[in-house]
């Protein structure tokens, strides 16, 4: 139920601040009763969909930015799926690198000569650029992938091979530069969120090294704390 509702406002027929119907007009035009109703609306409300004015009833929030980590481990795809928007990516280079930086070697635990690939992609969200992502893998991961294999969910082209269980994340506020303006369509100086991420097999071994960047006006982190 919750799903039908955001689809609603998905395909704009409940816009940004506007007033819900009411539960009991919500239970009758879709056939349930008013607690189903109730608890889907409450799911959005914790999605941060919809918010409650009490004794006024539930309002569409404004438009929302993406917020990675709202599911877990997600990829763009994915985020954007559920989302209910589209998402396109644009592989914009895929490469053996000929040096490989330290930073890099130690994070995926791999010595010096042994080959990584790097691969660049743009992600569209709604045909709109919304990040740039910089990856880099061992090239055993990747063997016999072309750039074009990169063009969808690189979460999924992995799983076909390995477990991915999770990822660390360090996220650090920066300014567009010249090559990311073009990229982005965003203004020079611009602020944006560089993400670097290193990815783990279920056996704990460093699989990918991501650097992305994606506009702070489109997109929000979720993490989970938990204190020691």
């Amino acid at each position: 139920m919750a799903q039908n509702i955001q689809e609603r406002i998905n395909e704009g027929i409940y816009v940004s601040s506007q007033k819900l119907p009411s539960e009991y007009d919500l239970a009758k035009e879709f056939e349930v009763s008013r607690l189903t109703i109730r608890k889907a609306i409450d799911e959005l409300v914790q999605k941060n969909i919809l918010f409650k004015l009490k004794g006024k009833g539930s309002y569409v929030m404004s438009p929302q930015k993406i917020q990675s980590g709202r599911s877990g481990l997600q990829g763009f795809t994915e985020a954007a799926k559920e989302y209910g928007k589209t998402s396109r990516t644009e592989v914009i280079s895929f490469k053996t690198l000929k040096t490989v930086p330290e930073t890099i070697l130690e994070a995926l635990k791999l010595t010096k000569g042994q080959p990584v690939k790097e691969l660049i992609r743009r992600r569209m969200y709604d045909e709109e650029p919304m990040t740039v992502e910089k990856l880099y893998l061992p090239e055993l991961t990747v063997e016999g992938l072309t750039a074009k294999d990169f063009e969808g969910s690189l979460f999924q082209l992995l799983e076909e091979k390995i477990e991915i269980a999770y990822s660390h994340q360090e996220i650090e506020a920066i300014l567009v530069t010249k090559e990311l303006e073009k990229w982005l369509a965003v203004p020079l100086g611009s602020p944006l969120l560089q993400v670097d991420s290193l990815t783990y097999t279920k056996d704990a071994a460093p699989i990918l090294y991501d650097r992305s960047y994606y506009r702070a006006d489109k997109y929000t982190f979720k993490n989970t704390l938990i204190r020691n």
